[in-house]
């Protein structure tokens, strides 16, 4: 369990298509086996330490006649960012997948003093 203990909390949250690899055959609607998306998501104001990052799929286009194999996981959470990471594998071919995403953190008040 992460504890905030400031009375600043800060709430960022978002939206994106991830890829969109059917209409030029990308590599997650045209290839087989190990394959991985990252994009790096910014936030618009830093938080004051690395928050607690969740990860949704809100849309995915998948092919009906193969097994459907996602892995979806935020990493490398800092004050600035984070990255999704998109796994499939085998057969499963995956036309689009839209993520939502949500991060909560203690944000920088006028309360919080720089002590070194």
């Amino acid at each position: 369990m992460r504890k905030i203990d400031s009375g600043a909390v800060g709430i960022a949250r978002g939206e994106i298509v991830l890829f969109s690899d059917f209409a030029d055959d990308g590599a997650m609607w045209a290839g087989s086996g190990d394959r991985e998306i990252r994009r790096r998501i910014s936030f618009d104001e830093p938080f004051a330490g690395a928050p607690v990052v969740s990860a949704w799929i809100t849309m995915q286009d998948v092919a009906s006649d193969r097994n459907t194999r996602l892995d979806l996981a935020a990493e490398d959470e800092d004050p600035e960012g984070f990255t999704i990471v998109f796994r499939t594998w085998g057969d499963s071919r995956i036309a689009r997948i839209r993520v939502g995403w949500m991060a909560i953190g203690t944000v920088r008040s006028d309360d919080m003093w720089d002590i070194d």
